[in-house]
């Protein structure tokens, strides 16, 4: 969730499709450890080309989900894990850059990226028809996060190398950052032969550190600190018998002279491409330590990055599982789960929810039946949207700062989010909707409200509903420490998470029969 200004070891490609034979994971996935997971060696167990189980326990569901935090810690490697999931399920891959109108066969699985950090998965009813409406589950994929700069490169302070990085949606605001084992990753552009192409980078052993000051130097250690001198990332120490001097051909790289040499170096090994080939890069900086379970009786997942990747697991999941009984799948009904990029700073990207990515699927499915736009803009008012966004669960230490009646708990449900000055998309209807679906099925729902003397954070939810004039609700998994370099949340919640999801996806169709009358 963004604040309202108002108030993998080995490499990947992810230029295109994906090949669900080339699934196996990385070799990083051999040294999971940790409690409860000694047993993450058996490789295959956990690979993402295993399709998904309903049967599966809430422990089941968060291992699986852990497993895909562990191994995805950019928003390119979060979009590439599900993606090779949904094509392990049997979707089908469609490219933006391609016709839709032979690849499309109207009815069936299908899914798209963009930019490589966000996704649009969606199922075509045998019995739909444009007009009949869109479940639809929207979530962002991004976290917060250290960028490298266009030129990262700095000269040496007193010995050390440091890197030069940008706080992505100000992730640099607290303390967390400080002190932590920071990884590197993300994706590269590279020179193969006459093409260029993309990969994915994911160094997941610690590069970096944003070192504190000690205590005992008194007001200096205290703060506030500025980001861009006080909290400069150390990346190694300035030794005169290393040989560092760059080759002819490493001279020949774009980046030569923008980025420490070592850092290409290692780049471009972890991707298996020569320094020479490497064109540009988008990289960020990661906590390295892996999410687990907590507490005495484990009642706890902590873990980095789960705003909002959290969420986003869920909805696919909660397709993909509603797909495994086809007498619980509407056939008149078109489910999509649209995961979008860039939330944390505003959505106002081509990869991000104020892009027009998902307009563009809907037209372009709309596009095999028909061109009128009378059906568009029925189909828009016959459907639904959650906004699916982490929400603040209850703090024990600080119960105070919120609202009574409104404090979600973890390990519970899900949490409707209320906000009357347009940061929510939820209003009375869609919360009706909403309550009426878990009514049926079983499921637990809370909710959240700012107190009026705290400023509320913004989802997709009004981006998306405003453009397209579909109904929506704002709901999500409870977290605490949000916008931490590491959360928690309860171990039940990503199955609660899946649950309700689910549930959406079987009975949204069933319920919008009871709000056809009057202007609901």
């Amino acid at each position: 969730m963004a604040y309202s200004s108002s108030s993998s070891s080995s490499s990947s490609s992810s230029s295109g499709k994906h090949n669900p034979s080339s699934l196996k994971a990385a070799a990083i996935v051999k040294t999971l450890k940790g409690p409860k997971y000694d047993d993450w060696e058996d490789v295959d167990k956990y690979s993402p080309d295993l399709p998904f189980n309903p049967k599966f326990t809430p422990e089941n569901y968060t291992e699986k989900f852990l497993h895909f935090m562990n191994t995805s810690p950019t928003a390119y490697h979060a979009v590439d894990y599900l993606a090779k999931e949904l094509e392990a399920n049997g979707f089908k891959y469609l490219s933006e850059r391609e016709s839709w109108s032979e690849a499309l066969n109207y009815k069936g699985k299908y899914y798209t990226t963009r930019n490589g950090s966000s996704l649009c998965a969606f199922v075509v009813g045998k019995n739909w028809l444009p007009g009949n409406g869109i479940g639809l589950i929207g979530a962002h994929i991004d976290a917060l996060a250290a960028k490298l700069k266009p030129v990262s490169k700095k000269d040496p302070v007193e010995g050390y190398l440091q890197l030069g990085v940008a706080p992505y949606a100000n992730s640099f605001a607290g303390p967390t950052w400080w002190d932590r084992d920071l990884g590197i990753g993300g994706k590269i552009i590279v020179r193969e032969g006459n093409s260029v192409t993309s990969k994915l980078v994911h160094v997941p052993y610690p590069i970096a550190r944003i070192p504190t000051l000690a205590p005992h130097f008194g007001a200096p250690s205290v703060g506030p600190f500025n980001a861009e001198t006080q909290m400069t990332p150390i990346i190694g120490l300035v030794g005169e018998d290393e040989k560092e001097d760059p080759t002819d051909d490493e001279k020949l790289c774009p980046l030569y002279g923008k980025h420490d040499i070592k850092l290409l170096r290692v780049i471009a090994k972890n991707a298996g491409v020569e320094v020479k080939d490497l064109l540009q890069f988008d990289l960020e900086l990661f906590d390295t330590q892996f999410g687990t379970v907590g507490g005495l009786q484990k009642d706890f997942l902590f873990c980095p990055r789960i705003d909002d990747k959290i969420c986003s697991y869920c909805a696919i999941h909660a397709l993909l599982d509603s797909l495994e009984d086809p007498f619980s799948f509407p056939n008149d009904s078109l489910h999509m789960v649209a995961l979008f990029d860039n939330e944390e700073v505003g959505s106002l990207s081509r990869q991000g929810a104020r892009g027009g990515l998902l307009e563009t699927v809907v037209d372009r499915i709309l596009a095999y039946h028909s061109s009128d736009d009378e059906l568009k803009r029925l189909t828009y008012a016959n459907s639904f949207l959650i906004s699916a966004d982490v929400i603040h669960a209850v703090n024990p230490n600080f119960a105070n700062v919120y609202l009574d009646h409104h404090k979600p708990k973890l390990n519970v449900g899900i949490s409707l989010t209320c906000d009357p000055n347009g940061n929510m998309a939820t209003n009375s209807v869609s919360i009706a909707f909403l309550e009426e679906i878990a009514r049926q099925t079983g499921n637990t729902l809370q909710v959240f409200h700012i107190r009026n003397d705290s400023r509320s954070g913004g989802t997709i939810g009004p981006a998306l509903s405003s453009a397209t004039g579909i109904r929506a609700v704002d709901c999500g998994v409870p977290q605490l420490a949000m916008h931490s370099i590491r959360a928690t949340t309860g171990s039940k919640d990503v199955w609660l998470g899946v649950k309700m999801f689910k549930a959406f996806f079987e009975k949204w169709k069933e319920v919008d029969v009871q709000f056809k009358l009057g202007d609901l």
